[in-house]
Formats: C-alpha cells, sequence, structure tokens
C-alpha cells in the first residue's frame, strides 16, 4: 500500500536555491484514498491557494470531489496525462498523498509516458519507495517540485511520548522495543512499516496488505494474557516527503478489536489524523497511545 505525500511551504530550498512562497502558485494534488487528501484541499481552500487534483480511480473518496473542487479522475498507468493536464494548469508544486491500495490489470494499463516511466526504472519497481523516489525524479524533470505535507501542516505530525492517558507497562515496553527492531530490519528491505508484537513474539508484520489488516490478522493469532502493541516506524533512509507512516481513529478502534494494548508511533517521522479523536478513542478504550524516538528505544 503506497501513501503519497507533497505540499507547498512557506520558505524552501531546491537545487542549492532559496525559493519563496509566492500565494498564487499552484498545487497538484495527486490524491488516494483517506481524509488526508480532503485536509489538504480544505487547507487549500481556507488559504485561498490555487490548486488542482488528480484523484486516483478506485482509491479517492469520490465524495470529496463536488464541483467545488477543481481535478481530473485519472487511472494509476495515466502518469502521462495527469503531468500533462498539471501543466495545462500552471501547477508548480505536486502534493501526492493518499493509500492506494493494490490496482487491477485495467489499472495498470499505461499509457506512452508511463510505460517509458518503467521501462526506464527497471528493477526499481521491485519496491515501494524505489517506485516513489523514481516518481519524484520525474516530476521534477517538468520544473515542478515535490514536498512533504508535515511542511505545511505540521501539527499531524506525531509529538513523542504518551498521547494518552495509558502508559505501557514493563512488558508492553519491552514489546515495543522488539517491535523497534523488527521494524526497521523490514524497513530496511523496504517491505512495511508496521508489526505487531505480543509478549516478545512477533505475531505479524506488514507487506502488502496494509496496516489495517495486518491488525485484523493478528487478532486471530492472539496469546492468552496482556494484549500485545503495534509498532509503526518510518523506514531507515525514506524520503520525508512521500509515504509517512500515518495512524488514526481507525487505526485505534482496528488494534482494539484485535486485543492490542496500544500503538507506538514514530515520533516527529509519522502523521496522526484527528488527533483529538484517537486520543478520545483512545482513552474509552484505556489504551496507550506513545511517539517514540527509535534511536533512544534501541541503545
Amino acid at each position: 500500500m503506497y501513501i503519497f505525500y507533497v505540499s507547498l511551504q512557506k520558505v524552501v530550498n531546491y537545487k542549492n536555491e532559496t525559493i519563496m512562497n509566492d500565494s498564487q502558485r499552484k498545487l497538484g494534488i495527486i490524491a488516494g484514498g483517506g481524509v488526508i487528501p480532503q485536509l489538504l484541499i480544505n487547507y487549500c481552500k481556507e488559504k485561498k491557494q490555487p490548486y488542482f487534483v488528480l484523484a486516483i480511480e478506485g482509491n479517492a473518496d469520490r465524495a470529496f470531489f463536488d464541483t467545488s473542487v477543481p481535478h481530473q479522475w485519472i487511472r494509476i498507468g495515466q502518469a502521462g496525462t495527469g503531468f500533462k493536464r498539471f501543466c495545462e494548469e500552471g501547477v508548480k508544486d505536486v502534493v501526492m498523498i493518499g493509500t492506494i491500495h493494490r490496482p487491477t490489470f485495467a489499472d495498470l494499463v499505461p499509457d506512452l509516458r508511463t510505460t517509458a516511466f518503467f521501462a526506464k526504472i527497471g528493477l526499481k519497481a521491485l519496491g515501494d519507495d524505489g517506485i516513489l523516489r523514481a516518481l519524484i525524479k520525474e516530476i521534477e524533470a517538468e520544473k515542478m517540485k515535490v514536498i512533504g505535507i508535515h511542511e505545511v501542516m505540521p501539527q499531524l505530525l506525531v509529538q513523542e511520548g504518551c498521547l494518552a492517558k495509558a502508559k505501557p507497562d514493563k512488558q508492553a515496553l519491552a514489546d515495543i522495543v522488539r517491535g523497534t527492531e523488527v521494524a526497521l530490519c523490514l524497513g530496511e528491505l523496504d517491505v512495511g512499516q508496521s508489526v505487531v508484537v505480543q509478549q516478545g513474539l512477533v505475531l505479524g508484520v506488514e507487506g502488502i496488505e496494509g496496516t489495517d489488516e495486518l491488525i485484523k490478522r493478528c487478532g486471530g493469532y492472539r496469546r492468552k494474557g496482556d494484549g500485545g502493541v503495534l509498532v509503526k516506524l518510518r523506514k531507515p533512509n525514506q524520503d520525508m516527503r512521500i509515504d509517512l507512516p500515518t495512524i488514526g481513529v481507525k487505526t485505534i478502534e482496528n488494534a482494539y478489536k484485535s486485543g492490542l494494548r496500544g500503538v507506538a508511533v514514530h515520533a516527529g517521522n509519522a502523521l496522526i489524523v484527528d488527533e483529538p479523536e484517537v486520543i478520545k478513542l483512545a482513552n474509552k478504550y484505556k489504551m496507550f497511545v506513545i511517539g517514540i524516538n527509535p534511536g533512544e528505544i534501541i541503545q
């Protein structure tokens, strides 16, 4: 599962130049699923920031795209079509944001530009990050900039420390350490961001199914006794502009249903959507939510 991010910031350094933000620079948004695309669209409306959205069919929520939102629907395989539309719209900055589910064959039928793109990146397509890094280069070759949503909406970043009332006990802390070790190894291999650990046992690691499905799957492997924990980290050396780990209300709901006691997420390197509601739900279920620094967890 891909999660794509990009945004507009006030001052950015790009190719050793300082570029000042112009409120008239049009923002291009490549929107997948989830609510974060809507948050960014609402931000643009509030700030009167010109923008145009490429909504990915089968992923972006159609409820977000009424006549008040300038947009075009495209398939995953129509990157070339999308780049052309951005150029026509005068887009200067691009945002890739939202979940992208495993595409169907029809989704993948490429236009000519996309065919050339995949021919050029070759074996890089074996990993999520390889594709995304190559895509950034392709976008920036069109004289557009790609930057991270955390730079324009820093309030989405997870803060370090306990966010809810509950705190992890000794066993939970040990499980967090174990999960952190495994998650970092997964990240090095560009496999996934999330791990579920209970009483020192790894119940599951994230693959292509994504975090929510991982949590649900691990519910069936739950052992007796204290529940496990979800650990979700940014991959080592992962570009902060793309695919940041994200948690929200759904994460907490699924974790509770699967018998987990809490969630540990990468402080300053992950996003939390609708934090007040996440904390409210965690307090209701007496679960902990903690922002961690992997470098301090593993000594």
